[in-house]
C-alpha cells in the first residue's frame, strides 16, 4: 500500500486534513497500527498548529475536572453531579496513557517538552458559592479519579496555595479553594510538531504545508478524490484516498457540508472567539504557579469560566488571565468572515434559528462581552488578582470555537458545546466538530473515530491499541487498581512527579 504520485494526481490510503493536534494523533495512530498504509496531510497554513492547536490559542489546561467547575453542576435539590466530570477525567487519562507511550518508545524523547506538572485549583467566593464548592470537593474527593483532592477556606493556607490571588485581598471575604496536584499544563501546539515529525519521518507519509482542500467528493470507484491547491504554486490536483479525516478545527463543518454524506446534513456552527490578558511583567508571573479556575457567568459557554492560568511555552513561564468571549463569523482565526454565512443551508437554517430563538442569555453575554472596556476587563481579573495594573497585562486575542448546532425533535435545534465525530456510514470519511475539551482528549476521540470507521480491523488491532492505552475497553472508575496503577505509571514515563 504505498503512496502513487503523478504530476497532477496522487493516491493515499489515509488523507488527514488540518495540522492540528487531532489529526496528529490519529496519524499516530494509524502509523503504529498499520505501518504499510500510506498517508497524506494537508496543512493551510505555513506550518502544523497555528490555529487552535497553537499554545497561545488555547488554555493548555489538561482538562480533567479538577478544577473546572462547569463540568460539576449543581442540581435544584443542591446535589452536585460529577458524572460529567469523571467522563472528562476518564478521557484524559487515556490521553495520559497514550502521551506515555509516545515517550516509552522515543516517538517523544522528552515528555517535558509539552507537558509540565502544574496544580489546578478552583476558586469561589460568597456564602452561596462556597457551600456549592465544599459539596462538590465531598463528592469528587471519594472517587479515585480524584484523589489527593484538598480543600481550605483557611486565609493563611490558600495564601500558600496561591500568593498573588490572595495578595492586597480585602479581609473578611468568605473563599473556599480546592487544589489538586495531579494538574497539568499541556502545550498542544509542541505535542502536535513533535507528531508530525515523526510522521513526517516514516515511509509512505506526506506533510504538505500551504495545501488548501477545496473540495471532496465520493466517486463510484469507491474512493474519495479530495481536490487540493497547492497555495504555493498556485496549482490545483486531485488525491484518492480510500479514508479521509477532516480535522481542520472550525474549518471542518464546510468540507464535512461539501462530502453530502447524510451524516452532515441539518449540522451548522455557531463560532465563538476568546481574548486573553498576558501578563508581561516576569515578577509577577513568577509569584503564581498554578490553573485556578472561578465560576463562569450566567448564560456564559464552558470554554468561558474565568482562570488565571499559569502556562509553561517552550520552557518558560507565563501568565494568562481570562477568557473573554466575543463573537466573529470566522470559523478559523486565520478564516474568512463569509465562513458562518456560507456554512447557512436549507439542511440546518431551522436548526440554527430554534437555537438563536433559545440561547437569548447567551446572546445577550457576547454582546456585553464584545463591547467591554478594557477597565472592564480589569475589574473581572481583580476578583482573582486584586491589585492588577493595567500596564502589566496585554490582550491577546485566542483560537476560534464552533459549536456544534443539530437538529432536534423537540426543540428544533440545539447548541452543543462538546465535541462529536461524524463519520459515514461506511467508515470511508470521518470529521472532528466542536471544542471543549477538545486536545485534551484527542487520543479517545481518535479511538473513537477508529471504532466508527475500521470496526473489521479492531479484533486485530486490539493488542496493539492495548499496548498504546493499557485501559483500553475498560473504565478505570471501575477498576481502582488499575486506576492507580496506571496514574502512577503515567506521572513517572511523562515525568510529572515533580511540581
Amino acid at each position: 500500500m504505498s503512496s502513487i504520485t503523478t504530476g497532477t494526481a496522487s493516491s493515499a490510503d489515509v488523507v488527514l486534513i488540518g495540522g492540528g493536534v487531532m489529526s496528529a494523533t490519529l496519524g499516530a495512530f494509524l502509523r503504529q497500527l498499520q505501518p504499510d498504509w500510506s498517508i497524506s496531510i494537508f496543512e493551510r497554513l505555513d506550518n502544523v498548529a497555528e490555529e487552535s492547536s497553537d499554545a497561545w490559542n488555547n488554555a493548555g489546561t489538561g482538562h480533567s475536572a479538577l478544577c473546572e467547575l462547569n463540568y460539576t453542576p449543581q442540581q435544584a435539590d443542591g446535589h452536585v453531579d460529577i458524572s460529567k466530570a469523571v467522563v472528562v477525567n476518564e478521557a484524559f487519562q487515556v490521553s495520559r496513557q497514550f502521551w506515555s507511550y509516545l515517550a516509552e518508545t522515543g516517538i517523544v524523547a522528552n515528555p517535558r517538552d509539552f507537558i509540565t506538572p502544574v496544580p489546578h485549583m478552583s476558586f469561589v467566593w460568597g456564602e452561596a458559592n462556597t457551600e456549592f464548592l465544599r459539596k462538590r470537593y465531598e463528592a469528587l474527593s471519594q472517587h479515585p479519579l480524584f484523589e489527593g483532592m484538598e480543600y481550605s477556606e483557611d486565609p493563611a493556607q490558600l495564601a500558600q496555595w496561591m500568593p498573588l490571588v490572595m495578595k492586597a485581598r480585602k479581609p473578611g471575604q468568605k473563599l473556599a479553594v480546592t487544589r489538586s496536584l495531579n494538574g497539568t499544563d499541556v502545550n498542544f501546539g509542541a505535542l502536535t510538531r513533535l507528531l508530525f515529525g515523526y510522521l513526517a519521518s516514516t515511509p509512505a507519509c506526506t506533510l504538505h504545508t500551504r495545501h488548501e482542500v477545496l473540495d471532496l467528493k465520493k466517486e463510484p470507484d469507491g474512493l474519495w478524490h479530495v481536490k487540493v491547491q497547492d497555495l504555493r504554486q498556485n496549482t490545483q490536483r486531485t488525491v484518492k484516498a480510500k479514508f479521509v479525516f477532516v480535522g481542520g478545527g472550525g474549518g471542518a463543518l464546510p468540507l464535512l457540508q461539501k462530502s453530502g454524506i447524510p451524516e452532515a446534513r441539518g449540522v451548522g456552527g455557531f463560532p465563538v472567539s476568546g481574548q486573553f490578558l498576558r501578563c508581561k511583567n516576569p515578577d509577577i508571573i513568577s509569584q503564581h504557579h498554578a490553573k485556578v479556575y472561578g465560576k463562569a457567568s450566567v448564560g456564559a459557554p464552558p470554554m468561558s469560566v474565568p482562570h488565571l492560568d499559569t502556562r509553561v511555552i517552550n520552557g518558560q513561564r507565563a501568565l494568562l488571565f481570562g477568557p473573554y468571549a466575543g463573537f466573529s463569523t470566522r470559523f478559523l482565526k486565520q478564516g474568512s468572515l463569509m465562513d458562518l454565512p456560507k456554512s447557512i443551508n436549507g439542511g440546518n437554517l431551522g436548526a440554527m434559528l430554534a437555537v438563536a430563538k433559545d440561547n437569548w442569555p447567551l446572546t445577550r453575554y457576547l454582546i456585553q462581552q464584545v463591547m467591554q472596556s478594557n477597565d472592564e476587563r480589569m475589574n473581572a481579573l481583580r476578583d482573582f488578582v486584586p491589585d492588577a495594573k493595567p500596564e502589566d497585562w496585554e490582550l491577546v486575542t485566542a483560537g476560534q470555537r464552533v459549536q456544534v448546532i443539530k437538529k432536534d425533535a423537540k426543540k428544533g435545534g440545539v447548541l452543543q458545546f462538546g465535541t462529536e465525530v461524524v463519520a459515514s456510514k461506511d467508515g470511508s470519511i470521518a470529521a472532528l466538530l466542536g471544542a471543549s475539551p477538545g486536545a485534551s482528549t484527542a487520543a479517545p476521540i481518535m479511538l473513537t473515530v477508529l471504532e466508527k470507521c475500521f470496526g473489521s480491523k479492531l479484533a486485530e488491532w486490539e493488542p496493539k491499541l492495548k499496548a498504546m492505552v493499557p485501559s483500553y475497553g475498560q473504565k478505570l472508575s471501575d477498576n481502582l487498581d488499575l486506576c492507580k496503577t496506571l496514574r502512577d505509571k503515567t506521572t513517572q514515563t511523562l515525568k510529572l512527579q515533580d511540581l
